[in-house]
């Protein structure tokens, strides 16, 4: 029966995952790393608006946009380059630092101290009809929004348009992925992303018709990209792990959990057959003991009468003999054999015994084979491995993780994590990222955990602000200190989107020492 509901789960599970999907949080994080690139001639302290593209970090303070964008800026020394984020209060200065037309890339560095959050990108293969979002600022969008200089050069959001990929090109002597999201000008030097927020390409130019906007979008792909920063010596984070969306990771994490729940039940139903069927063997055995018990009982009062009735004979034999003291003797012998026979015979094993035995002897067997209790996981060192099936991997690439726990929640000797219902917990808020991570490890599964989440400014302003209260608290055995990293977890896990960008599972093994 058990295994019978566990092909139903496994099939419902099937049916209900469907294709991935974006995930509007995905696509939230990717647009934090998109700018309004502005291109402005400079006369004096007057500022003449010339035009604007869109582009996307690949490093905090580097910028990837077309290069037909900031083409003017690199022949017009009065021409400057403004990079304006999708958030905040700020905009910066930007300097060409690699440009290459045959490809239509260039890479600015971001002056003023700016910083913003890098995008991944993905190396992998783009298969034909995968969906695809192009985000950027498209001009048709500022001009029917009525939209002036001084507004360009404000953060606001991007604009977000999707479709899907109908091949992949080689236009203009390098590689670009066609594809039907809507893109305008504007648009050019944006990026081409996945339903994972991984970059797919850099949106360069489009198909028109009639005069209007781009029917089809070419971008230039992200083997271009990444070899295109190689060369200018730009380290960037990507990825081939295939996309999977949070409802498939959810749904397959529900499906393990039914498989290890129906596995428990069955193991506990085998448990308590046999427990019966064992228990069922000591009952018959300890009822035959006892019946046993009965007869060899009556057999040793009928011995016993037997002795009594021969010691009467020899009693009434010596006082015919004149004997009397020895046939006294004789005759209380008698007496005394005769009352342990009536005494054996009336006091045999009573079976309302047989379920006392019982629970003795299960008492008994039970602590033989109790086992020594100890700790689910052992302090040391562990070597922790990723399951790809069970993790949902958007940016980070680390496949092998060291681990070194001590009793008390001290990791690698010190990061003091907290108590978080059957895990241990600790949650990491840089100064310098917009990211927010949450570490836990399940002690009685050798299970480590990192749950990203890649979040807007305002959220990171909340969870920082909330951390300082906190405080970074080092290795500790101190009640309060242990107290506050629980609350600290709480309150910015409060403050943070319901579903994670990136989670990645680790299985954790103790390494030999």
């Amino acid at each position: 029966m058990n295994r019978f509901l566990l092909i139903l789960t496994l099939v419902a599970t099937a049916l209900l995952t469907g294709p991935v999907q974006a995930d509007p949080a995905d696509i939230s994080a990717a647009s934090r790393s998109v700018v309004r690139v502005v291109i402005a001639a400079k006369d004096g302290k007057k500022v003449a608006f010339v035009g604007h593209g869109s582009g996307f970090a690949v490093a905090p303070d580097k910028i990837v946009t077309n290069a037909h964008v900031v083409e003017i800026a690199r022949q017009e020394a009065s021409v400057v380059i403004g990079i304006i984020p999708s958030q905040g209060g700020k905009s910066y200065g930007g300097k060409i630092i690699a440009y290459s037309p045959s490809n239509d890339l260039a890479l600015i560095q971001v002056l003023d101290g700016g910083r913003l959050p890098p995008m991944s990108i993905f190396g992998g293969q783009v298969g034909d009809g995968a969906d695809v979002v192009a985000i950027g600022y498209p001009g048709s969008v500022d001009r029917a929004q009525g939209l002036d200089l001084d507004d360009l050069i404000n953060p606001m959001s991007p604009v977000k348009t999707t479709g899907t990929v109908s091949g992949g090109r080689t236009t203009k002597q390098f590689d670009t992925i066609l594809h039907t999201a809507p893109i305008a000008s504007g648009n050019s030097g944006g990026p081409l992303i996945d339903n994972c927020g991984r970059i797919l390409g850099a949106n360069s130019f489009g198909s028109l018709s009639n005069g209007n906007d781009a029917e089809f979008g070419f971008a230039v792909s992200a083997r271009e990209i990444l070899n295109f920063l190689r060369k200018a010596g730009v380290k960037v984070g990507a990825t081939a792990t295939p996309c999977r969306s949070a409802a498939e990771i959810s749904q397959a994490e529900q499906q393990r959990e039914a498989a290890a729940r129906a596995q428990v039940e069955a193991a506990k139903a085998a448990e308590a057959d046999e427990r019966e069927r064992a228990e069922t063997k000591l009952r018959t055995g300890i009822s035959q003991d006892i019946i046993t018990e009965r007869e060899n009982r009556m057999a040793i009062a009928a011995l016993i009468l037997v002795l009594a009735l021969l010691a009467a004979g020899g009693a009434g034999v010596l006082m015919v003999q004149g004997k009397r003291n020895p046939a006294i003797a004789a005759a209380g012998a008698a007496a005394i054999l005769l009352l342990g026979a009536i005494f054996t015979f009336l006091s045999p094993p009573d079976f309302s015994e047989i379920e006392d035995r019982v629970a003795a002897a299960l008492r008994a067997n039970a602590d033989k084979a109790a086992p020594q209790q100890a700790s689910a996981v052992l302090s040391g060192k562990y070597q922790c491995t990723i399951n790809p099936q069970r993790s949902r991997i958007t940016v980070s690439q680390q496949n092998e993780l060291p681990l070194e726990w001590a009793e008390g929640g001290c990791v690698n000797g010190r990061t003091q994590y907290g108590r978080d219902g059957a895990k241990w917990s600790r949650i990491f808020v840089p100064n310098q990222e917009q990211t927010v991570t949450i570490s836990s490890f399940q002690t009685d599964r050798g299970e480590f955990t990192e749950e990203r989440y890649l979040v807007g400014l305002d959220a990171m302003t909340k969870a920082r602000a909330i951390r300082s209260k906190y405080g970074n608290k080092a290795c500790t055995s101190d009640s309060k200190s242990l107290a506050d990293i629980e609350d600290m977890v709480k309150a910015i896990r409060a403050e943070l989107p319901n579903q994670a960008n990136e989670r990645l599972v680790y299985e954790c093994k103790l390494s030999a020492q």
